[in-house]
């Protein structure tokens, strides 16, 4: 078979009915982000189920998600810590915090979310640390930001995940001026040379196309 983006596609609907089956909940998020205009930006099915997975792993009890748009993948998150978790999500347009709110509420899990509306650079300041956990999916250009607050606000063993690393391919042009090219090999070069970190990154194909994701912890 041909590697396509229409086999790709056709490759992760397969894992999902495999792997991860129908969510009424989570369908029923997505919907409302359709609704609402939210872009079509949120974690894949498969991507959701890696996050509830490695929150899962980890033990982590204290999770910050950097990115919440419409709470699809703070549901995952929320499900992933269970009833004596909390997830602190961050997200900077107001619109997109208020359709995650329902969200996150109409599955359940409201009780575990606090929702910050802001500029992550602006919110992120204000945090108490301690966090077990963080996923960054944002504004690439600010990923050096993110990645510094997450490992200031993380612990030995903090687990975090850095979405969107793959960028069709683009990460290896050195003449790129993309600026979310730009931020995003910022943030794997500061994985790969700040001593906090010990990282790797996974290229993925899939319905989000040709992408992918860097998992690290801090040390």
């Amino acid at each position: 078979m041909d590697s396509t983006p229409d086999t790709w596609a056709a490759a992760d609907v397969f894992l999902v009915d495999t792997l991860v089956g129908h969510d009424p909940a989570l369908e029923a998020a997505l919907a409302a982000q359709r609704e609402a205009g939210l872009p079509e930006i949120e974690v894949a099915p498969v991507g959701g189920k890696l996050l509830n997975l490695l929150t899962r792993i980890s033990g982590a009890r204290r999770v910050l998600e950097i990115g919440t748009l419409g709470g699809y993948s703070t549901i995952w998150l929320a499900r992933g810590v269970g009833e004596q978790g909390r997830v602190v999500t961050v997200e900077a347009e107001a619109d997109n915090a208020a359709v995650a709110r329902s969200n996150v509420d109409a599955a359940g899990v409201g009780d575990r979310v606090d929702i910050r509306i802001g500029r992550g650079a602006d919110v992120l300041p204000t945090l108490v640390g301690g966090f077990d956990f963080v996923f960054i999916d944002a504004d690439k250009e600010s990923n050096t930001i993110y990645l510094d607050w997450a490992a200031k606000l993380g612990h030995p063993g903090t687990v975090i995940v850095l979405d969107n690393i793959g960028r069709e391919g683009e990460i290896v042009r050195v003449d790129s001026t993309d600026p979310k090219v730009v931020g995003t090999r910022d943030g794997l070069r500061m994985l790969g040379e700040d001593p906090r970190f010990d990282a790797t990154a996974l290229q993925t194909v899939g319905v989000k196309g040709w992408d992918g994701v860097a998992l690290a912890v801090v040390v």
